[in-house]
């Protein structure tokens, strides 16, 4: 990503220069500088947008809304590199499906997993569906949603509990769900077509940036430890292939064939940048159930990995405006 960053410093310093141009000579000394940020950035999303994991950094918002928004995560990486040009309003949350975008409210659940985790704030009062912090003036948003629609999480802990029954040999979860990933995948499509609409409508002149799903399992998953709680536990390498091939693979080619559709709207891949980092790894950019020495991560993007995901967005935004 150097080139990108030199493309960054560049297209900064070619701002800057325009600005100072733009003022009077015999007011430059006089006026402070502008600090205008002419660009209304929403971002919108799930647990890989807002951050969630404490290897995706500290969560930063008080008083808390169970969102776990976190200071690492790609928005907020984002809005350090680029808050000159951009203003940032930043809903995501942790757990979001696509209706929790479009027009569902949401109940977020913080740290609030029992019997694994407690969180001594929860219950968390209702967030509103996310789109509403969308409108008119909304310039660019960006959108990162999908999987919790899908399933992943409850495919990952039935894959654990199957794959421990079956002491890691075949693939039972293959074998168990299966036949049900092809109506999975058409709900989603379904869904992320009429949010866009959703946000195409309430925010006309936006464009829209829908934000992919990074690598999560690697081609190898010989490279996988069955049992390993910092990879993916007790899922047999099998159903880990699988879920890859059948089921994440085929997630983002749905959020990008839906992004297609819609004439203001790019699909943003993190999937090819991200192919030898998953979390089988040794360079991960995602980690796995749990982050040594006890942190639970749930296989989400670490700082590495949102770090990718903010350059790639970055570029993204910088292409809207250039």
């Amino acid at each position: 990503m150097a080139r990108f960053r030199t493309r960054l410093a560049l297209f900064a310093s070619a701002a800057a220069l325009a600005a100072g141009a733009a003022v009077p000579a015999q007011f430059a000394g006089a006026q402070p500088a502008a600090a205008a940020q002419d660009y209304q950035w929403a971002a919108l999303g799930d647990s890989y947008t807002a951050g969630v994991i404490r290897a995706a950094g500290d969560t930063f918002e008080v008083p808390r809304d169970g969102c776990e928004r976190t200071d690492q995560s790609y928005p907020q990486v984002v809005d350090r590199d680029l808050g000159s040009l951009f203003k940032l309003t930043n809903v995501s949350c942790g757990a979001a499906t696509i209706e929790n975008v479009t027009d569902t409210p949401q109940y977020p659940i913080g740290r609030h997993l029992p019997p694994i985790s407690e969180d001594p704030d929860y219950p968390f009062p209702a967030v509103p569906p996310q789109s509403e912090a969308v409108g008119p003036a909304t310039d660019v948003i960006t959108v990162g949603v999908g999987g919790n629609t899908l399933g992943f999480a409850d495919f990952l802990a039935k894959c654990t509990e199957l794959g421990g029954e079956s002491g890691g040999e075949g693939t039972p979860c293959k074998d168990a769900l299966a036949a049900g990933i092809p109506a999975r995948l058409n709900k989603v499509s379904k869904e992320y077509d009429r949010m866009l609409t959703v946000l195409h409508k309430r925010a006309p002149k936006a464009k829209i940036l829908t934000v992919g799903y990074p690598t999560v399992i690697p081609k190898n998953t010989s490279k996988c430890a069955f049992g390993n709680v910092t990879q993916f536990g007790t899922i047999t390498q099998g159903d880990l292939a699988w879920l890859r091939h059948d089921v994440l693979e085929p997630l983002n080619k749905a959020i990008e064939k839906s992004t297609g559709t819609q004439g203001a709207a790019s699909f943003v891949d993190l999937y090819t940048s991200s192919q030898n980092h998953s979390v089988c790894d040794d360079a991960k950019w995602v980690e796995g159930f749990f982050t040594l020495p006890d942190q639970l991560s749930l296989v989400h993007p670490n700082a590495l990995g949102h770090r990718n995901a903010a350059d790639h967005v970055e570029e993204a935004m910088l292409n809207i405006i250039s």
